[in-house]
């Protein structure tokens, strides 16, 4: 009989898998995603896009530098989130203007575009939830940049053609280049009265920057100066023949 002890078979069975290691990323939570979103809209709003960093927009969410880039990629992409996440308020434009029944020989057609134009965005102006974005939109989207260009024609150049498109139908009597110089002049009332505060000092404090109760007024501002740059033509005036009355025999 052997006296050697039996060498002990090896295990065949596989060594059990280690776990992964864990993500260093911390696990995806709606509220931080959001709290980025906001952080951004609030600083490029107040700062500028070019002048916010990364860094300064995780400091002001509260949470890690590289959760920002988990979650929304590059700055530019963040800034473009921005817009995707407000493109319900440029439906609501779209469809206020759907609703306005564009006959040009109503005068209370061209108003009804202009409130429809300007409501909406004056209303998110006075809002808690909308004022960064108004103020963002008013600020950073007219600087000639990249980012800003390839929003403008993602976002607001369907709904500038469609405005346009309904002064043309709401003033005949003018070109359609002319109606886009109308929108273009429109757009520039508004936006500065969505971003400038110098109305405080220049009344002592009497007017409010961006006072949504201006509304009215604001409105009848663009249309009085649309029906005066672009007037109806006088219709010309038919002469009436004067006849010399005959004199009587007597």
């Amino acid at each position: 009989m052997s006296t050697r002890t039996p060498t002990a078979r090896r295990s065949t069975s596989r060594a059990a898998t280690p776990a992964p290691a864990a993500v260093t990323i911390e696990t995806a939570r709606p509220d931080r995603k959001q709290a980025i979103l906001l952080a951004a809209e609030k600083l490029f709003a107040q700062h500028g896009y070019h002048v916010v960093t990364i860094r300064q927009i995780a400091e002001e969410a509260g949470v890690p530098l590289a959760l920002v880039g988990y979650y929304y990629g590059q700055k530019h992409e963040l800034f473009h989130a921005i817009f995707e996440h407000w493109s319900h308020s440029i439906e609501a434009r779209l469809a206020g203007l759907a609703a306005v029944n564009v006959d040009p020989d109503d005068a209370r057609t061209l108003p009804r575009i202009i409130d429809a134009f300007t409501a909406p965005v004056l209303a998110l102006r006075a809002s808690a939830e909308g004022e960064y974005y108004a103020l963002l939109v008013a600020r950073e989207l007219y600087h000639a940049t990249e980012e800003a260009d390839r929003v403008l024609r993602s976002y607001f150049d369907p709904l500038a053609e469609a405005y346009i498109d309904a002064l043309h139908l709401a003033l005949p009597h003018a070109t359609r280049s002319q109606a886009a110089w109308g929108y273009q002049f429109a757009l520039g009332a508004l936006l500065h009265h969505l971003n400038d505060s110098r109305i405080e000092r220049l009344t002592r404090g009497e007017n409010r920057r961006a006072d949504p109760a201006v509304a009215p007024m604001l409105v009848n501002f663009i249309v009085g100066g649309l029906r005066a740059a672009l007037p109806r033509p006088k219709t010309a005036r038919t002469p009436r023949t004067r006849t010399t009355p005959r004199r009587q025999k007597t």
